[in-house]
């Protein structure tokens, strides 16, 4: 079997500002989105690109728009007409953008009926944000629509319905997801789009506040360093009959990962050994094979969560077979739809014994849009070499998803997991398996608790323990983590293990693409 081709299995997911050749799409766009409502014409939208082009953002997927956002500055005056839509945009055209405002307001965000539910509002609303504070704007005010108010219209008024929504009674898919945003809703406006049937012409008045608004300053002095937020989970390994019953359990999670508003999530080692109780029991080198069969759907369940959940996700491992071989490879699927893959490069013996697993050869560094990453495998932990290599190539974490049978096995990963962070002035997120797998040989039984540790220093948590799970249990955990802080500490920490290596002594060579490099 030829490796597999992850381009076919990518979703090519990019936020990008708007382009007037994107017009027919947005076209059509409007109108899959608000049928029956009269969509903005060309005039307009170039308009807009002309006045505010930064403003002005789309979702695209694939090479097609699912979603759109458009806005403006304007000087925050409680005499503007904030009630009436087409004196605050001035029709659609923009005209009255004031660049030395200090508000930014969004007159329009669309998302294909077809990928609702994939939280591409919030991409868009996350890049509203920092263009809030790249601008040092105070504020972000929408006049939002609440099209499931005609359902209820009958039965209560706006301003209850609005109540319900709040009290989480009644779903709206423009103000929950307002709410989810961080906006706060300050008032109700009556006849704000009267062509909008669905909103019985209503509109909500909501604002967002830029916690690093400046008074006084047309731009921001500093970036404020955002920390990454990880989450690691601990799964338990139980009988299931399909592999549906193996997404359900995937999705609970990436679903709870991402209400936390998450950056990564992190999967154990050969987790989907699960999937083994649903096919025929046979030898365990039959079964390493069996379970490669599902790699097609793995890879298209985890594609498209990223993307639906917004949330970089390391995706465990998986056996694969390429050219006959058996490897374990761990898959990087990034919230663009991307994907990348590392092979394991040490083999334990009872891999090479029970499953025939060949070793990986290079040692990958990620990039993501928070920093870069490497993954290291298991065992691939417990050799330093691998940890320096990456650090090299500028990996700020090490994702660590392991699988260990005894607690032996699990401090050996753990206790070598911390002693990376310390050489190398990193991160490193481990997640294990717990659970049992009665007649899958060499997983069956598991012994894991998954952590976040951190570097050994004054700044850090005083056990270099940012986070970590009960032993045993399925849950997980989510923790903020400063790369900034992690800069800090390599330049001016207490020990300073990187600069101080003794490299006339000693020193780290690999090879790679047939090139020797030294670190």
């Amino acid at each position: 079997m030829e490796p597999l081709d992850l381009a076919k299995f990518e979703w090519k997911t990019v936020l990008r500002p708007l382009t007037i050749d994107d017009f027919d799409e947005l076209l059509a766009l409007a109108e899959r989105c608000f049928p029956g409502m009269e969509p903005w014409g060309r005039a307009q939208v170039e308009s807009q690109l002309e006045v505010f082009p930064e403003g002005q953002f789309v979702v695209e997927i694939d090479g097609k728009l699912a979603a759109s956002c458009s806005s403006l500055i304007l000087e925050y005056d409680e005499g503007l007409e904030w009630h009436n839509w087409k004196a605050i945009s001035d029709s659609g055209f923009i005209r009255n953008h004031k660049p030395q405002g200090d508000t930014l307001y969004g007159i329009e965000i669309m998302v294909d009926p077809k990928y609702r539910g994939m939280k591409l509002s919030r991409r868009l609303y996350d890049a509203r944000k920092e263009l809030c504070r790249r601008k040092n704007l105070k504020q972000i005010i929408i006049g939002g629509r609440i099209p499931g108010y005609h359902k209820y219209a009958e039965t209560m008024s706006a301003r209850e319905y609005i109540d319900n929504v709040l009290e989480k009674n009644v779903y709206d898919p423009v103000l929950t997801a307002q709410l989810s945003n961080g906006f706060v809703v300050r008032g109700l406006t009556a006849n704000y789009l009267p062509s909008d049937t669905e909103s019985c012409g209503y509109a909500t008045h909501a604002i967002w506040t830029n916690l690093e608004h400046v008074p006084g300053a047309k731009r921001r002095f500093h970036h404020v360093i955002e920390p990454i937020r990880v989450c690691v989970v601990q799964y338990q390994l139980r009988t299931i009959s399909s592999f549906d019953d193996f997404a359900k359990q995937c999705e609970f999670f990436l679903d709870t990962a991402s209400d936390y508003k998450c950056d990564f999530v992190l999967f154990p080692e050969l987790f989907t050994t699960q999937l083994l109780s649903c096919v025929d029991a046979s030898r365990p080198g039959q079964a390493a094979r069996q379970l490669a069969a599902f790699t097609p759907q793995y890879l298209d369940m985890f594609t498209e969560m990223a993307v639906k959940y917004n949330i970089n996700v390391i995706g465990g491992s998986q056996f694969v077979i390429e050219n006959d071989t058996l490897y374990n490879i761990a898959y990087l699927f990034r919230r663009d739809g991307s994907i990348g893959k590392q092979y394991k490069i040490h083999i334990t013996p009872s891999e090479r014994k029970w499953w025939g697993v060949n070793p990986g050869n290079a040692v990958e560094v990620f990039d993501t849009d928070c920093g870069r990453i490497a993954i290291q495998v298991c065992y691939d932990i417990e050799f330093p070499e691998l940890t320096r290599i990456a650090t090299q190539k500028g990996a700020s974490i090490i994702f660590v998803p392991f699988n260990t049978d005894t607690r032996h096995g699990y401090l050996r990963v753990r206790y070598c997991a911390q002693a990376r962070c310390i050489e190398n002035h990193l991160y490193v997120a481990i997640s294990g398996c717990t659970g049992n797998l009665p007649f899958v040989e060499n997983s069956d039984i598991h012994y894991a608790q998954s952590g976040i540790f951190t570097p050994a220093d004054a700044e850090f948590a005083r056990d270099a323990i940012a986070d970590e799970c009960n032993p045993n249990v399925e849950t997980l955990i989510v923790h903020d983590l400063d790369f900034e802080q992690l800069r800090r500490h390599r330049e001016q920490g207490s020990v300073q293990n990187w600069n101080d290596r003794k490299r006339d002594l000693y020193k780290v060579v690999y090879v790679e693409d047939g090139k020797t490099f030294e670190v």
